[in-house]
Formats: C-alpha cells, structure tokens, sequence
C-alpha cells in the first residue's frame, strides 16, 4: 500500500472514529495504532505506552491542571460577581455605557482565569441579567460577551498557549507574554466597535445612571481589588522572573483560595466541586495531548509532515500568502473541532512548514491563538457558543449572526499583528527569560 493511500486511509479512519462520537483522546490513539500496523516493525503497545509516559509527565505541563483550578475557584466564588459593581460606574461616559462591562470584564477575567468557556460563563452571570434588565439591546449584549469571552486565550494565563508551548517547544513564559499587548488590542477593537454602534443607534442604549462622585466610584471599586491582587501575584511573578508559569499558577491557586476564604464564599461543598471540576477538565485535555503525541509519532513513521511540508513548499506561497491560507484552514478546522485538538492535531504536521518560511515561533503562537479564539464561536463546535446557549436559551443561528461582527474583528486584529509584528514580540525581546 503506498504512503497516499496509507494516509487517505488513516484520514478516513479518523473523521469516521470522531463522527461515530468516541471521545477525541482516544481517537486519536486509535488512528495512531492503525498507522503504527500499517507502516512500522515497531511494535505499537511499547511505543503508545513510551509516547504517552513522556508527552504525560512533562514538567511544563504542570501549569496547566493549576491555571485550570483556579479558574474554577472564581467561577464559583463571589470574586467574579463582584465585579460588575466595581465596573459599572467608570463605563457610564463612553459611547455604548454598560455594554464595555463585557469587554473589560472578559478582560480582567481572563488575566486570571486562562478558558474562554469560563470567561465567557463567568461575566455572563453576572452581566446579562443586569444589562437585559436596565433595556440594553439582546444582540449586542450576547454578541459583545461571546466575542470578549474568548479573551480568555489570549490574555494570559492561557490554556491553549500552554497547550502549544508544549506541542511546539516554545517558551510558555515568552507566549505569556507576547500575549499582552494583543490581548489590549483585541480587547480595545471590541470596545471601539460597541462606541461606534452605539454612536450609529443612540436611542437603543439606555440613559445613564445618576452620576456619582469620585470617592464614591472609588468605593464601589474596592470589591476589584482582590482580583487585581491576584493578576499582579500571578503574572507580576512571571514577568519578574521570580517564578516560573508552573511555580506561578500554584502562587494563582493559594490566592484564589486565600481571597475567597477571607470573602466568606469558599466552603467545603465549593473546594471539592472546584477540584473535581479542574480535574475533569484536565484528565479530558491530557487524554487529547497523549493520543496527539502517539499520532505524531505514527505520522512521522509515515512521513505525512515532511510530505505536507514540501508540497506547500512547492506551491510558492510567501509568507503571507501561507499565513492568509492557515488562517482559513484553521477557521474551517475550527467548525469541527476544539481549540486544543485544533493545536495538538496539527503542530507536528505544521511547524517545520511555518519555521521554513521564516515565521517566529512565538508569532506563530499568538497567532494560532487569535484564529482558534474565532473558532469559539464558529458552528456547529463553538465553545462560547455553547456556554451562551445554556445560559441565554438562544439557538446557535441567532448565536452566531450576532457574534459575526466579533468574528471580523479578529481577522483584523491577525491582520494588525501581520503588519506591526513588533505588537507580538517587542515585549517579549524586553525580558530576560
């Protein structure tokens, strides 16, 4: 059997595997198999179990079940409903008022949280019941929320950039930080498109509060400051070079632990929920590293990367042109699959392509970032989508014509970053890591 009709077969298997609704993990370790049969004298148990001891027991990986936990301690506590009352009064002068609450909400969130689902889940609760109340318009408020949700992969601490700092052995602390200054920005053309819509329709934002003092506003924000103190601890650590990302999100979980006993809202019933939360969470990520190790091992036996490699080589594409064509294939994969396995699936595959073009790795990283933050709420697999659905009652259709505008705004944000690469990398070439 030639290696085309090998991987064709293997192709198959693996679409045919995922549509009959096996858990990704193990699909991935089941194609791998087949590949190893097919194509290997090596026998296929030893190397599955070698591949997923060492892509399983990496010290970088660490981070990630400790960023997961904590992020499902403020899901459950009372730091995140705080937050609306501390932000509420300084919104009240820009164009669109309450509807930046999504925006810097997701924001300051995502700093701590590092999922979009759980950004998105957390500032839901506590800003659609009180924007839908005071008669602010349904489209722009599900529409702003499931865009700013997905701030929660690129402002770090970031799952997916763990996830890829371990599939493409990049700095995890670098990515953290290349992701700032994208993160603003991707924060910033949000708030910019709801004050030019609501400078468009301004009898469809309601009046504003009665206005307030400056000690007054000043009060109302002292229930932000916990989890402020909390993104200083973690990412000030990092950036200082003090701690590593690992050593940083264990500092994050002490923290949240810390700041939500001293509220009163951490008790037994919530620590136990939180861990198990974190833990399933993780165990389902994990399963999709190791079945995505063992299949790049069995890609590589059949020389799919090199393969790919040199035909994208041979089509010419300038950097550009190969960005533009990565970005539509992720979009497209992102309408059938999650950001991670999106990651895991095609790291190996792509990365000798993307180094030979001459693109930076930690570019790269942002980038692969931005484009699976469009595939959060792209159908039919869009994670805030989801998360938007369960909790508005909407139907995805609807879900997804009013997070389009969102949608769009990423593109431009790849395209800024494309042009002004210095957005990514300036930061990181200032710390010594």
């Amino acid at each position: 059997m030639s290696d085309l009709a090998i991987t064709a077969l293997l192709i198959l298997s693996l679409f045919l595997i995922l549509g009959s609704g096996v858990w990704i993990g193990l699909t991935l370790s089941g194609v791998a198999w087949i590949g190893m049969q097919l194509m290997s004298s090596r026998p296929a148990g030893d190397a599955m179990a070698v591949t997923i001891w060492g892509s399983s027991s990496s010290w970088t990986l660490t981070a990630l079940p400790l960023f997961v936990w904590m992020g499902e301690i403020l899901f459950r506590t009372r730091l995140s409903q705080d937050m609306f009352r501390g932000l509420a009064p300084w919104m009240q002068a820009l164009p669109g008022r309450l509807l930046h609450t999504n925006v810097v909400g997701c924001a300051i969130f995502a700093a701590v949280s590092g999922s979009s689902a759980a950004t998105c889940a957390t500032i839901g609760k506590m800003t659609l019941p009180e924007l839908q109340k005071r008669g602010y318009p349904n489209d722009m408020v599900i529409g702003t929320l499931a865009g700013s949700g997905t701030l929660g992969l690129l402002i770090p601490p970031s799952i997916i950039m763990i996830v890829y700092g371990v599939a493409a052995d990049v700095s995890i602390a670098k990515l953290f930080i290349a992701g700032v200054i994208p993160g603003i920005l991707l924060a910033l053309l949000f708030s910019g498109y709801i004050a030019l819509w609501a400078l468009r329709h301004p009898d469809q934002i309601p009046p504003r509060d009665p206005p307030m003092s400056l000690v007054a506003k000043l009060r109302e924000s002292s229930s932000l400051i916990p989890v402020v103190l909390l993104i200083v601890a973690v990412l000030g650590s990092i950036y200082s070079g003090i701690a590593t990302a690992t050593e940083a999100a264990a500092v994050g979980v002490l923290g949240s632990l810390v700041l939500s006993a001293a509220q009163g809202s951490m008790n037994w019933g919530i620590f136990r929920d939180s861990l198990m939360g974190a833990t399933r969470l993780y165990c389902m990520i994990a399963l999709i590293l190791a079945g995505a190790s063992f299949l790049t091992l069995s890609m590589g036996y059949i020389g799919l990367p090199r393969h790919l490699a040199e035909w994208i080589s041979s089509l010419g594409l300038t950097p550009f042109l190969l960005m533009l064509a990565l970005m539509a294939f992720f979009i497209i994969l992102g309408c059938f699959l999650d950001g991670i396995s999106m990651v895991v699936l095609t790291m190996g595959v792509l990365m000798p392509t993307v180094l030979k073009a001459g693109i930076d790795p930690i570019w790269f990283g942002i980038f692969i970032v931005l484009v699976v933050e469009m595939a959060q709420i792209t159908p039919p697999v869009g994670f805030n989508l989801f998360v938007l659905q369960g909790m508005t009652g909407r139907e995805l259709p609807y879900l997804a014509r009013v997070s389009l505008p969102m949608f769009f705004l990423m593109i431009g944000a790849v395209l800024l970053i494309w042009f002004v690469p210095g957005l990514v990398t300036w930061l990181p070439s200032q710390m010594k890591l």
